[in-house]
């Protein structure tokens, strides 16, 4: 058979869509209305590799490791579907490489996890699992099982994406007082549910009664209630962890509710799963399910249908509403503008580390010069990403990233202008915190468009962005900078560069009283301690730092 003949055989056959776990129904039915579907539940990991080859599309759960060496095989495969939430068991960088789209289901169960939450509170506030396990025991212990009532309680969350704030409107409806702290959620949307909102994590701390966790799992979270946390908590609070295992440190989870500090705990997650023994597992004031929270028909029947919809629409040319690498940037935009992208996502990153603690209620992207006779809406949502990535439930990507800051009342506004002084092209991120303001800018210098950042806190300096970097405020007084050094030298921590800003950049509020900004990258992240190490010493007023 003659090579065309061949192609237009190939181009005849149907698209092959594989469906390698059990899915809801739904989905599968769907799929089948456009594609040859396979479904392949049971096969091993040596079948899935030598058959992968022969389809256009595979829908996946948990289960399945997509990963470079899987995709190697998959020679016709364009999209990859993910019956879930998270991406973590896809390569995504590898897919791309190979231009095959990744799509998930983002939305698929946030009601399910909020009504776990909701199911857990009421178990540990009316101690069910004990008294039911006492009644069918053959025991009639009524006053034993005393519980308290919801109502005039304080529920504290923290992390208050869209499943923070399902738990909250339903909290609300049994009468509880709900305080909650997430700095990327805009003032207005906690007017708008009717929550209080926390200034800090340890305002939240204070207040609550119950206390239940809904954050991303990041360097920052990893183990973020621990003994010193659970120490500014009341006397009696209640934990309830419905998210990710790793935010309790477990062991001063269990050693404060030795000392009866905390008065329960109700876990659907743990730090190692799958896990049958553990230390809590046996102690009468803990609640503990096997990660449960995504699990009912309902949820798994809306992931795969939601995951089978977006890979119909990416392998019929139909509109990818949750795709995490879509790419978006015109052809004849890339050659000027692709450079830019790694610039404004890392202006994103350092604005929202410089308003850290503030609620984000509007993010503004200023491009100026030659980028701005350009469609520049890849890199105003390169900056939200930069903003968002690492502080949502929900993995963040250029598709998915206006929705989200959508869902936390936070408004976007891209500005553009032709002119700019001094260089050919700059770009300012603005992220605005009620009356406050904070501004980053940066553009690019030299034929290898390397990154330099320009201006924060309203000071100007010019310094080469490199993976780590830490910025300091503090009196502009002699030897500030010997003071980082030094510390720095302790702690084995080299720096890279260094800049000092005194001069208020161009629209930048002046009369800071003395105030200098300094700018330090470094080989390596600067640990937490160190940064407060330094800003406890006297004339040094605030210090952040950021991985880019």
């Amino acid at each position: 058979m003659r090579g065309d003949a061949q192609m237009a055989l190939a181009s005849a056959r149907p698209l092959r869509v594989l469906v390698a776990e059990n899915i809801g129904r739904s989905g599968v039915e769907l799929l089948r209305e456009y594609f040859e579907v396979q479904e392949g539940a049971g096969w091993s990991r040596d079948e899935l590799a030598q058959r992968i080859g022969d389809y256009e599309g595979i829908l996946i759960r948990s289960g399945t490791e997509v990963d470079e060496q899987l995709l190697a095989g998959a020679s016709r495969l364009r999209a990859i579907g993910r019956a879930g939430v998270g991406v973590d068991n896809v390569d995504v960088g590898a897919a791309t490489k190979r231009g095959i789209l990744v799509v998930n289901a983002p939305q698929s169960n946030v009601i399910t996890a909020a009504e776990h939450t909701m199911a857990l509170l009421l178990a540990l506030a009316r101690n069910i699992p004990r008294a039911h396990a006492s009644l069918t025991g053959g025991a009639w212990e009524r006053s034993k099982f005393s519980g308290v009532e919801l109502h005039g309680k304080a529920l504290g969350i923290l992390g208050f994406g869209r499943i923070g704030q399902l738990v909250a409107q339903r909290a609300r409806g049994f009468g509880m007082r709900v305080v909650a702290f997430d700095p990327y959620v805009s003032a207005e949307r906690y007017r708008e549910l009717g929550v209080d909102r926390a200034q800090s994590i340890d305002d939240v701390y204070r207040a609550a009664d119950f206390l239940t966790l809904h954050l991303p799992k990041t360097a920052e979270t990893e183990g973020i209630l621990d003994a010193a946390a659970l120490q500014k908590c009341r006397d009696g609070v209640r934990i309830l962890n419905v998210a990710r295992g790793s935010l309790i440190v477990e062991d001063d989870l269990k050693a404060a509710l030795d000392a009866g500090k905390v008065a329960g705990a109700a876990l659907d997650v743990f730090r190692s799963e799958h896990v049958t023994e553990h230390p809590l597992f046996g102690y009468p004031n803990v609640i503990v399910t096997p990660h449960l929270g995504a699990s009912t028909a309902e949820a798994t029947d809306r992931a795969g249908f939601q995951a089978a919809e977006q890979v119909v629409a990416a392998l019929t040319g139909g509109v990818v509403t949750s795709a995490v690498n879509l790419p978006t940037m015109a052809a004849e935009d890339a050659e000027l503008l692709g450079p830019f992208v790694p610039l404004c996502r890392a202006l994103g990153t350092i604005a929202a580390a410089l308003a850290e603690g503030a609620s984000i209620d509007r993010v503004e992207t200023e491009f100026l010069g030659r980028i701005a006779e350009r469609d520049t809406r890849l890199l105003a949502i390169q900056v939200l990403l930069g903003v968002l990535t690492g502080h949502t439930e929900e993995d963040v990507g250029v598709v998915n990233a206006p929705a989200l800051a959508d869902d936390r009342g936070i408004e976007l506004a891209e500005i553009k202008r032709t002119t700019v002084r001094d260089y050919a092209d700059l770009v300012r991120v603005t992220i605005v915190c009620g009356a406050g303001r904070v501004r980053a800018a940066g553009t690019l210098i030299g034929r290898r468009n390397r990154p330099h950042l320009l201006e924060a806190w309203g000071q100007r300096f010019d310094v080469q962005l490199e993976g780590h970097l830490t910025i300091f405020r503090y009196r502009d007084v002699p030897g500030m900078i010997g003071r980082v050094g030094t510390i720095f030298g302790q702690h084995g921590i080299n720096i890279v560069s260094a800049a000092v800003g005194r001069q208020p950049y161009e629209g930048a509020v002046s009369g800071d009283g003395g105030l200098a900004a300094m700018v330090i990258t470094t080989d390596t992240a600067v640990p937490r301690q160190v940064l407060d190490e330094i800003t406890g010493c006297e004339g040094f007023v605030v210090g952040r730092t950021v991985s880019l």
